[in-house]
């Protein structure tokens, strides 16, 4: 039987394709948010927590002869290099209200608990403008519009094609609507928001908007 000693994004993504699940599908049967499987399948050295690591023991251990053998096949598949990787898509919602500016405090399997601007992952044939308006919604419960497109970057950290858009609040409360990915949700005064993020993670055009928008 393949044995585990520790489980990283490769190891995880090769079960849920072993047991021919989706991602909803694998997240559900784990406990876990969609998102934290996407960023298994997009970060292959990412190490889940402890308590994830137990769940997937145990949901390996409850597999049968053949999914194992599927299990070891898609290890073997993806030590392979195969060329350059696709990078997921991440729509960043930068959104801004008088002098704040949304964040949400993620639960990060990496980092433990991470501040950062609202974003949601791009599945073909959507765009990512709209994408980054539904996820504020979704995540947050404020309304927005976008205002201008920043540009995207590969995220220094995760490796992601992050595309950023400045968008303007329209109505809402502010509220954490995705408690499974999310500790919190808060407006930030801008002159604060590298208190919250480190501004060499922040996305220069992202600064360079902030400052221009809150300029008296």
């Amino acid at each position: 039987m393949e044995v585990v000693d520790r489980w990283t994004g490769r190891h995880a993504a090769a079960l849920q394709a072993a047991l021919r699940m989706t991602h909803d599908e694998f997240a559900e049967r784990l406990g876990v948010g969609r998102r934290t499987v996407a960023y298994w399948h997009g970060n292959q050295d990412a190490t889940p927590r402890p308590e994830l690591q137990r769940a997937l023991d145990t949901l390996l251990d409850r597999t049968t002869s053949g999914e194992r053998a599927r299990f070891a096949h898609q290890l073997n598949d993806a030590a392979r290099p195969t060329g350059e990787p696709v990078a997921l898509t991440v729509a960043i919602a930068v959104v801004v209200r008088g002098g704040d500016v949304l964040l949400v405090c993620r639960r990060d399997d990496a980092a433990g608990l991470r501040w950062q601007f609202v974003a949601g992952m791009v599945k073909p044939g959507q765009q990512p403008d709209s994408v980054a308006v539904r996820e504020t919604l979704a995540e947050t419960g404020i309304h927005c519009t976008v205002q201008e497109h920043l540009g995207g970057r590969l995220h220094p950290v995760t490796g992601v094609r992050c595309e950023y858009y400045l968008a303007a609040y329209l109505a809402g409360e502010v509220e954490n609507r995705d408690a499974d990915e999310n500790v919190s949700v808060i407006w930030v005064p801008r002159d604060q928001l590298t208190k919250f993020v480190a501004a060499n993670l922040i996305y220069p055009p992202v600064l360079h908007a902030l400052e221009k928008e809150h300029s008296p």
